[in-house]
């Protein structure tokens, strides 16, 4: 249905007194919501795939939001530490945005009643997390900052009469005539129904998520699997940075999907990771210890689990008897899996757990299509790089949904109203809610060569299977995910370096000449990744 195919359109028909408002927001986490509330009054209506509150990694953030807020802290440090977690392709302009208009989002979300952290004097409170040279991350009891975000923004929603939320809502696709996006087409009953339904809209705005359940081994949701930079890309939207996936170094290691997060201000305040022999392995591996950037110490994580050395979290020490107070929602997930962290160490091992790359937007949210933002995890802003800094993500999204809302209201100052369509489909391709088959195959398959450690030939295995998942599928939401897995692929490949969140075994060190970022659209991966096939079936019929 994209690039303005409508033949499988004409089996939609109106629905009697059905309408949908003029901005569609498609997800329902912290990006969403909080382009919503700044679009209010302006009738909006939020699409989320789950019910509302759940299914969004950002309920999941346990650290908190980063601002220069505390005494000695700038925004100019702000900035300089984003540029040197980013591994040298951060967007310096859209960082410097970011950060200098934090404390403006920080307000907006204590107004929506965000109970965020106050030291004795009143003050926000501020904690520190790796690669951070000052205490600036403003958080809600240590490890529930996310829970209680969501928690409020959701209770506003609820009572803001603008806001319309349809849950349970699968989008698959995006209507686009030409470069001009004029609605999207989903599906009911969290995306197991057979009911399609097409909402038009003036302005539609993409706040999907991330890519972590393409992975095995992910701490997030399972909505989490790329769906929204996949139908983008297949409308024709231009991506950016997809070989830059951010593994979390301190997933707790107990066999559940997804896998619970140990936060990293559990490091922050002082626990260290050693191996079975107590030994503290970060020393050796940067300056930083236990707060190096994150991919370095996935790295250092992923090489001593390799060796069979294991890799724990230490927080007897650090923090002991205060644990359940500190790190409520830590401290039960470690309790639910038998472990007591105030005597045991926690085992740990690296987890996808956040995108840097996704859709490309400018400073205002706009994509490359006409009448179509994006926002949140699902975006490429260039405001991370090639590594996230941790809790930078929150930021980004508050900064850019209200950017957007502020660009919607310039654009299209009246609102209108357009109808909506649904229709049963003529084909059985509802997709399972559980994971099928083809879906558990592509999780093994880029946590396998799409990981923490990458190699020519794993990549090009990889890349070789999506593309026969790809053969063999009949499921379209499904192929979002697909085209997203294969955009990561490609990228990986074409990325001839190690860099941030992408480290290949052949090229370990980066290269000053790629310090750019990396643009690419659904046609052309697809023109590369058959080229990249043929090249290596050529090269192993030479070798006969």
């Amino acid at each position: 249905m994209s690039d303005g195919d409508d033949t499988q359109l004409s089996f939609l028909r109106p629905v009697a007194g059905a309408n949908c408002d003029d901005v569609i927001i498609i997800g329902g986490g912290l990006a969403g919501l909080f382009c919503a509330l700044k679009l209010a009054p302006r009738p909006v209506t939020v699409l989320t795939a789950a019910t509302l509150g759940t299914g969004a990694s950002s309920a999941w953030a346990q650290a908190g939001i980063a601002a220069a807020l505390s005494e000695g802290d700038t925004v100019d440090k702000h900035v300089a530490d984003t540029l040197a977690a980013g591994a040298g392709i951060v967007d310096e302009k859209i960082a410097r945005l970011m950060a200098s208009q934090a404390a403006d989002r920080i307000a907006d979300l204590l107004a929506f009643g965000v109970p965020f952290d106050r030291d004795l004097e009143g003050r926000l409170a501020a904690s520190r997390e790796a690669a951070h040279s000052q205490n600036r991350i403003i958080g809600v009891q240590g490890d529930m900052a996310g829970k209680a975000i969501m928690e409020a923004l959701v209770a506003t929603v609820r009572k803001t009469p603008s806001i319309r939320v349809h849950e349970g809502i699968v989008v698959q696709d995006i209507i686009a005539d030409g470069k001009k996006v004029q609605g999207v087409i989903a599906r009911d009953r969290f995306g197991t129904g057979h009911n399609k339904i097409r909402f038009n809209a003036s302005a539609t705005v993409m706040a999907s998520g991330g890519v972590g359940h393409l992975y095995s081994v992910t701490t997030n949701p399972t909505e989490a699997r790329g769906g929204g930079i996949g139908m983008a890309a297949r409308a024709g939207a231009i991506v950016a940075d997809m070989e830059f996936v951010q593994f979390h170094p301190t997933a707790i290691d107990v066999d559940v999907d997804p896998a619970p997060l140990a936060t990293e201000a559990l490091r922050g305040h002082g626990a260290a990771l050693v191996n079975k022999s107590g030994e503290r392995f970060m020393l050796g591996q940067h300056k930083d210890a236990e707060l190096a950037p994150r991919d370095v110490v996935a790295r250092a994580i992923f090489a001593e689990r390799r060796a069979g050395r294991g890799a724990y979290l230490d927080c007897r020490k650090a923090i002991g008897a205060s644990f359940e107070a500190d790190f409520p929602t830590v401290h039960k997930s470690c309790v639910q899996a038998g472990i007591d962290p105030v005597k045991d160490l926690v085992p740990v091992v690296p987890a996808a757990h956040y995108f840097m790359g996704g859709v490309l937007t400018d400073a205002n949210g706009r994509t490359s299509l006409d009448g179509f933002w994006a926002c949140g995890e699902v975006t490429s802003t260039g405001a991370h790089g090639a590594n996230r800094l941790a809790s930078n993500s929150l930021l980004e999204a508050v900064v850019f949904a209200a950017r957007i809302a502020e660009d919607i209201g310039t654009l299209m100052p009246h609102a209108s109203i357009r109808d909506n369509h649904i229709a049963t489909s003529p084909l059985d391709d509802a997709e399972p809610a559980e994971d099928s088959d083809a879906m558990t195959r592509l999780r093994e398959i880029m946590s396998a060569e799409f990981g923490v450690h990458r190699t020519p030939e794993g990549m090009l295995k990889g890349l070789h299977d999506i593309v026969e998942l790809e053969k063999a599928n009949r499921l379209q939401r499904f192929e979002n995910s697909l085209i997203t897995a294969k955009l990561i692929a490609v990228s990986a490949l074409m990325r001839q370096e190690s860099r941030g969140g992408h480290f290949r075994t052949d090229f370990p060190e980066a290269k000053p000449e790629l310090a750019k970022r990396s643009f690419l659209t659904h046609r052309k991966a697809d023109r590369i990744a058959a080229q990249m096939l043929a090249d290596q079936t050529g090269l192993r019929s030479g070798s006969r």
